[in-house]
């Protein structure tokens, strides 16, 4: 990749020009809303928790990490009208495709196309990044070297091994990935384009940022009361961040624009690396997590730890634990019928049950409420993993599947849907 001082800066217009750059290779994916999850997130916990009483809003999470803790104390009441982007429904199933894209059309201009096909290209990544980096190359003809964990789920092992891509395993910590993406280098001669930690790719990731301002603004012009009463644009957006890519380039793309960003974590095993950097003043460099959420386990980048501890670009990082992500996950598909992987999942959760940040919602926004744009990030999953996420007693699987009357009895009728 180029060296970081011959980047263009990381600014709003560089994002614009990326857009121009990668648009005639990517979807403008979607937005949608969700009246039921609108209601839900706007409705306090307290008042639709399953353990404080009736569950009218048939909501399967708990309201808290802490289950000794009453869930009447959880009273925020925000007021927000929720703008999902798919990039579930981004080539390759996942936003990855952006910075892979910008970033290989820039090597590419920089070093001509026969000097990078002679050399080819080479990265490290659970999956999203690697499909992505494997889609790109592809297109243009040029050689990949994907590293990834063994860990990484088949379903991204075989979308990378679709592209065409050469896939090596290692193990699963940064340091180990980054070890067989150094031999790699030594035998083939082949450019690393890193996941997230450099200016090419955050600014690709940023692009969907740019989409998402403008589609909610056509929205609304079409249909005002999609959003919260006298309001026509965006008033906020809440990003996954793992190593951070995606989360520092939607900063990079909304600054200025007076649109308030928050990344969202989990918090497993210390995966709320970002969350727990800001409160320490330093950057964590080593994270080691089996969260659901593996798009998210890497630790943030040192280029997008830059951009994420200026308060003026971001203005916070909140966590959820692995019990809140599934109620995410689970509401996504069934209220809104959006099959996303778990770590999309993630700002939905925070939005929904992260005390902390639903009383900022509530104290910021006041009561006119907020325009919230909710990063759907991925889609790379597959219904044999989502069904061991869920998995429930036999009895219970019965009645889900329509097998098993109230009271236990096996019915077979013919019932008109």
């Amino acid at each position: 990749m180029a060296e970081v001082s011959q980047c263009p800066p990381l600014t709003r217009q560089s994002v614009q020009a990326a857009h121009k750059r990668i648009k005639q290779y990517i979807h403008r994916t979607p937005v949608v809303t969700c009246e039921t999850i609108n209601t839900l997130a706007s409705t306090p916990q307290s008042k639709r928790c399953p353990s404080s009483g009736p569950n009218l809003m048939s909501e399967p999470a708990p309201h808290d990490q802490h289950p000794e803790e009453k869930a009447t104390k959880y009273s925020a009441e925000p007021t927000v009208r929720l703008f999902f982007k798919c990039e579930n429904q981004q080539r390759i199933g996942a936003f990855k495709a952006r910075g892979a894209f910008h970033a290989l059309g820039r090597l590419i201009g920089e070093q001509g196309i026969d000097e990078v096909r002679r050399k080819g290209v080479v990265t490290h990544s659970s999956g999203n990044h690697a499909q992505a980096l494997a889609l790109a190359a592809r297109t243009h003809e040029v050689p990949a070297h994907i590293v990834m964990p063994t860990i990484s789920t088949p379903s991204k092992i075989s979308g990378t091994q679709a592209q065409g891509a050469n896939v090596i395993f290692s193990g699963s910590t940064s340091d180990e990935r980054e070890a067989v993406v150094v031999d790699v280098i030594k035998k083939t001669g082949a450019t690393l384009v890193p996941p997230y930690d450099h200016p090419d790719i955050i600014l690709g990731q940023g692009t969907q940022a740019l989409e998402l301002e403008q589609q909610v603004v056509d929205l609304l012009a079409e249909d005002a009361s999609l959003g919260v009463p006298g309001k026509h644009r965006l008033d906020a957006v809440i990003a996954p961040i793992g190593g951070g890519g995606m989360l520092s380039g939607i900063c990079t793309a909304l600054q200025g624009t007076g649109i308030k960003v928050f990344g969202a974590e989990p918090n497993f095993e210390g995966a709320n690396d970002a969350e727990i950097g800001l409160k320490q003043n330093k950057r964590i460099e080593k994270v080691k997590t089996l969260t659901i959420a593996d798009g998210l386990r890497t630790p943030v980048g040192e280029i997008p730890w830059s951009i994420v501890t200026d308060k003026s670009k971001l203005a916070g990082i909140y966590s959820v634990n692995e019990d809140q992500i599934k109620a995410a996950l689970r509401l996504a598909m069934e209220r809104a019928k959006l099959f996303i992987e778990p770590s999309a999942a993630v700002p939905l959760a925070v939005m929904l049950y992260n005390e902390d940040f639903r009383e900022l919602v509530q104290r910021d926004a006041g009561p006119g409420g907020w325009n919230v744009g909710i990063i759907l990030s991925g889609g790379n999953t597959t219904v044999d993993a989502i069904a061991a996420i869920f998995a429930r007693p036999a009895k219970v699987e019965q009645r889900a599947q329509a097998t098993v009357g109230m009271n236990g009895e096996k019915v077979a009728e013919n019932v008109a849907g």
